[in-house]
């Protein structure tokens, strides 16, 4: 029997550290052979204890290396010129990336097999082995990083008396049942790598900033102190009817709340680009990445339908009360605007989504006379194209669309129904336009 060093193949003298990195390598890759009692040029030295040596990499295995691999190596004693060797066979492993456990999902840790020798694996390699093993849901994929804490989402739980241990972070999907931290574990961390930032600028442009700020740390960090931003800026004026003093804020408090929700629990994580916000004197800006859910239209969004793209660190936010079981968020911003004469909008793109909720107390700026019939009919194309697009409108969709107030858009389709641009179908809530047939 001829031994010889390859892809599949690997020979060691004796039972030394490095067998683990070899056994790693098969089990990441295609699988292979490792022979102990061989010497690298192919010669039989043999083993006094081929037992042992079998024993002692079977524990070697069991207790340094995870997920755990036992059950894909077979150990065989073989006589080879009247010497024993061990002969241990490894297949390819069905939760890859293996890894050396004290080291992590990290290239120290994780071995590939390539030409004759094994050797860390990228982190890009890494990646590719955890999403064809845990699928592609980004949550719930093991984290690269697994050194974690969560001293921020302890308080969170402590704050409303619910228990957070280690079967908890189980039950919510934080971690592996082999507890292993997965991506939600990492996004609830103290070492969460996902940022948002945060920008005010002077003026209704990006001219001129005013001051800017990064938020790290974990998504309830972040969720605190991007409010605590936002909130010290979203100041109180003040009006008189008649001897009666109004107080109304530049933005309505629960209108900002669902907002930073929303692009939290909502966002695309498995992009590293950071979430924006950005706040002009006449509006704030919430920015984040992902565009609408496959199969989700904008107009499904405006009638309250959700689809949850994070459902696991939805369930999180929903433990702890601070959102709703249903996608209830996009109404309560609207309803927030009922009455004001000013409507949030909401633009999206395949990568992204905005909601841009206008400053209450933002004086218009004067401008010269427009062509009203001009504009008119900017606005009745672009009412014609919305009902062409998705069969039918309805009113708040009009002022959404053209982020005009109630009186305006009701004056704006009385002018369509009366041209016979569109017609009126429905009573009450269940009003709605459609084009002429």
């Amino acid at each position: 029997m001829t031994f010889q060093e390859s892809e599949t193949v690997e020979l060691k003298a004796i039972v030394v550290e490095d067998i683990k990195k070899e056994i790693i390598a098969f089990a990441n890759c295609e699988g292979g052979k490792l022979y102990i009692g061989v010497q690298d040029d192919g010669t039989v030295s043999g083993l006094n204890d081929p037992d042992g040596a079998s024993l002692q990499v079977s524990n070697m295995v069991r207790d340094a290396i995870k997920p755990d691999l036992t059950m894909f190596l077979h150990f065989e004693t073989l006589t080879v010129e009247g010497k024993k060797i061990v002969a241990v066979d490894i297949q390819q492993g069905t939760e890859r990336p293996y890894y050396i456990a004290k080291k992590g999902l990290r290239p120290e840790g994780v071995y590939v097999r390539q030409g004759y020798s094994s050797v860390p694996a990228t982190n890009t390699a890494i990646r590719h082995m955890i999403k064809e093993t845990d699928g592609d849901h980004f949550e719930e994929m093991r984290s690269l990083e697994q050194n974690l804490t969560f001293e921020k989402v302890g308080k969170e739980f402590a704050g409303r008396n619910i228990k957070f241990g280690q079967a908890q972070m189980k039950t919510l999907g934080i971690m592996t049942q082999d507890g292993v931290y997965t991506n939600l574990g990492l996004l609830l961390s103290d070492q969460c790598v996902h940022t948002i930032k945060a920008a005010v600028f002077e003026g209704r442009n990006q001219n001129q900033f005013k001051d800017r700020k990064e938020f790290t740390g974990s998504l309830f960090q972040q969720m605190d102190d991007v409010y605590d931003f936002i909130d010290f800026r979203n100041q109180i004026h003040s009006s008189f009817d008649k001897l009666r003093r109004i107080d109304r804020r530049d933005y309505p408090e629960v209108a900002v709340r669902e907002a930073l929700l929303n692009l939290l629990v909502h966002r695309e994580y498995s992009f590293r680009a950071s979430t924006f916000i950005s706040i002009y004197t006449d509006r704030i800006e919430f920015t984040s990445i992902g565009g609408l859910v496959s199969g989700v239209t904008l107009k499904d969004v405006t009638m309250g339908i959700s689809v949850c793209r994070n459902v696991k660190l939805a369930n999180v936010f929903y433990r702890l009360e601070l959102i709703e079981a249903y996608g209830t968020g996009i109404l309560k911003i609207m309803d927030a605007y009922e009455g004001t004469g000013m409507m949030p909008q909401i633009e999206t793109s395949d990568n992204a989504f905005k909601l841009i909720l206008p400053n209450l107390n933002a004086k218009t700026e004067q401008k010269e006379p427009e062509n009203t019939d001009s504009k008119d009919s900017r606005e009745e194309e672009k009412v014609i194209a919305l009902a062409k697009e998705r069969g039918f409108v309805t009113r708040k969709e009009v002022e959404m669309l053209l982020g005009i107030g109630q009186t305006t858009c009701g004056r704006l389709l009385k002018q369509m129904l009366g041209n016979g641009l569109i017609i009126q179908e429905g009573k009450g809530k269940n009003t709605h336009y459609c084009l002429p047939k």
